[in-house]
């Protein structure tokens, strides 16, 4: 089972960025989970009809390593500032900023929670943002891979969001490319539809 862990390279050279635990699905995420508790505040449900709720891990190739290019190299042998780190997060980088996504998903209508990393946060509310699937990314821990990574245009501002709410997303999945000073993301979603998370009945 393909696991994506954007942190552990990271944490392996001495880069404190927190511990992780694994969903049954398999894709591990930072402490508290999307699932871990819902929102103080109230949550109005997201509009379902007609869109299909998926996983983060449906939006990777299900043959896709991330790890591929780094197999046999001694992590644990580097030391804080040793060059051969260096050049290997930098490599890491530019393979998890151009992650292929699941192309069977593009062009289909979804609905996906996480977490939000704002990109343009005004007076009238948020114009743009990026989703991400565990708490702290891009914010207190490098990217995950962009294909773990959904920027979201919503339809119009949304008030009453900050910086890591976990929200619902709804709108169509399109395969763009988009470079910000947070992060790359492979994904985007023109949303209709932004509301705050809420815990599905029986949790």
């Amino acid at each position: 089972m393909l696991r994506l862990l954007p942190f552990l390279v990271p944490a392996l050279l001495g880069l404190a960025v927190g511990a992780a635990t694994a969903q049954p699905s398999g894709v591990p995420l930072m402490n508290p989970s999307i699932t871990a508790a819902p929102p103080a505040r109230p949550a109005t449900p997201a509009p379902a009809t007609g869109f299909k709720t998926i996983t983060w891990e449906a939006l990777v190739p299900a043959d896709w390593d991330p790890f591929a290019e780094f197999k046999g190299i001694d992590l644990a042998s580097m030391q804080d500032g040793d060059p051969r780190a260096n050049e290997l997060l930098k490599r890491m980088r530019e393979i998890w900023d151009r992650a292929p996504v699941n192309t069977a998903l593009v062009g289909q209508r979804v609905r996906i929670p996480g977490f939000v990393v704002p990109l343009e946060d005004t007076k009238d509310g948020i114009k743009e943002f990026l989703l991400v699937p565990y708490f702290g990314a891009c914010i207190h821990s490098p990217p995950p891979p962009s294909n773990q990574i959904i920027h979201v245009l919503p339809k119009t501002a949304v008030k009453g969001i900050r910086s890591m709410d976990a929200v619902w997303i709804t709108g169509t999945l399109s395969n763009t490319q988009t470079d910000s000073y947070m992060g790359a993301s492979s994904w985007r979603v023109d949303a209709v539809g932004v509301v705050l998370y809420e815990m599905p009945k029986g949790r």
